[in-house]
């Protein structure tokens, strides 16, 4: 799309005006966006065409239209973190930093997207502005917190977009929506300008339909002092990568077809060996902890004061965890610490590792229970058993879409050692190569470049 805007084949103006015509036919059912931004990207898009004629150089996204989760500050818009409270906040000032740099590249923002309540959620449902759904099936989660990215992006609504991920927000979107996604390390990507849910646990990241794309996006939002562009790097293939599978924790509890996923990915790469990330369960809990307890006490003044305002589920994990004790809490950063070096000594011995991105495919809407390995237990919480474990260190994690032919998707998390979201890309592209993953737009074909 950015090279035919380049080019001059099209215009970036036809692009934004055909993204703005879908939208307008198919965010109402799918509930994706919770503003659509149409002037503002007209505006950019004519930027572009401008200096596209005057010779100049219209950034490597130009003409790209992309949307952000709703956390995300939008200048003169409130920014809503999926809640009904801070709509009553006056319009932001600026654009958040990642905002900022993807325009700076040439991409047009078309708008905000709908997000579980305070990001507090893996669903893709929300009780003020509606669920986003799953536009494989609308009947099913798009998955959470970032629900309307996954759901605008899968969708055609556009081409790029933007989440967040504390502890599976862009991995679990990914999965159900048949996307790629990338959580990249911990701290890599400016948060400056954006609402935030745990401060020690929070990512930013994009999520889109293909490597390339999903590279070039982390590219343009890097700092410009952090190194090579990682495009560069995507066809140097996969020879020489230590490989391995995760295995215990990661091997159970889930439905089959999530460990065929893995099993697919492995036997297409090669991967033969297992790993053990040790007391993953123990991890699991200790990102619970500080994940409540950390939302818990950034809430506490609208708990005291706006409690009738939040969504009642939320609201009840935010009360539980501003009670958390402080030994609790302190017992599981201590065993963060423990648990990150646990996890580096098996870095030293292999590059990436594969897991399961989601315990199903995406569950119907609503739904309140589910049976996981003859095991029932509640949806809410246990969508994110595979991904809070890699989130409690932050490291960087690709989820890829594996085709399944006419089943909903399901995703594979795509794990390397901090720093090195190119290995992880890097395996992302030779999959796509392959055609083992795939993210095609699920609801009939956009018009964009015709």
């Amino acid at each position: 799309m950015a090279a035919a805007v380049k080019a001059g084949s099209v215009s970036a103006v036809e692009v934004t005006r055909a993204a703005l015509f879908r939208i307008e036919a198919l965010n109402a059912p799918l509930g994706a966006f919770t503003a659509v931004t149409a002037e503002r990207a007209l505006d950019e898009a004519a930027a572009v065409d401008a200096k596209v004629q005057a010779g100049d150089d219209p950034g490597p996204l130009a003409g790209v239209p992309f949307a952000v989760k709703n956390l995300f500050d939008v200048k003169g818009l409130a920014t809503l973190a999926g809640s009904r409270i801070n709509a009553s906040h006056p319009p932001a000032r600026d654009d958040a930093v990642l905002i900022q740099r993807l325009n700076d590249a040439g991409a047009i923002l078309l708008g905000a997207l709908n997000m579980g309540e305070y990001a507090y959620d893996f669903t893709g449902e929300n009780c003020h502005h509606g669920p986003s759904r799953n536009p494989h099936d609308p009947a099913r989660m798009s998955g959470g917190s970032s629900g309307g990215s996954g759901t605008a992006l899968a969708a055609g609504l556009a081409a790029l977009t933007l989440g967040s991920d504390t502890n599976g927000s862009i991995r679990v979107p990914a999965s159900f929506c048949g996307l790629f996604g990338l959580k990249p390390t911990f701290g890599r990507l400016s948060r400056e300008g954006t609402f935030p849910f745990c401060f020690s646990l929070d990512h930013l990241g994009p999520l889109a339909r293909s490597t390339a794309d999903l590279t070039a996006a982390f590219d343009a939002m890097r700092p410009e002092a952090d190194g090579t562009a990682v495009a560069a790097t995507l066809g140097q293939g996969i020879d020489g990568l230590r490989i391995a599978v995760a295995g215990d924790y990661f091997a159970k509890g889930a439905d089959p077809v999530a460990f065929e996923a893995v099993a697919t990915v492995a036997a297409a790469l090669g991967a033969s060996d297992t790993v053990v990330i040790p007391e993953a369960a123990r991890a699991r809990a200790a990102a619970y902890v500080i994940t409540t307890a950390e939302g818990g006490n950034l809430h506490l003044d609208r708990l005291r004061t706006q409690a009738a305002d939040f969504d009642p589920a939320t609201r009840d994990r935010l009360l539980a965890g501003a009670m958390v004790p402080a030994s609790w809490y302190l017992q599981a950063q201590r065993f963060r610490r423990w648990y990150h070096d646990r996890v580096m000594e098996l870095f030293g011995h292999v590059d990436i590792i594969l897991a399961p991105a989601t315990p199903c495919v995406a569950p119907p809407i609503g739904q309140q229970t589910m049976v996981l390995d003859g095991v029932e237990m509640l949806v809410r919480p246990n969508i994110g058993i595979f991904t809070q474990p890699l989130s409690l260190i932050g490291l960087p994690v690709v989820a890829v879409p594996v085709r399944r032919g006419s089943g909903m998707p399901i995703g594979v998390q795509v794990v390397a050692a901090p720093g090195r979201e190119d290995l992880a890309l890097r395996v992302a592209a030779v999959l796509e190569e392959m055609g083992v993953c795939a993210a095609p737009v699920a609801v009939g074909e956009t018009s964009w470049g015709k």
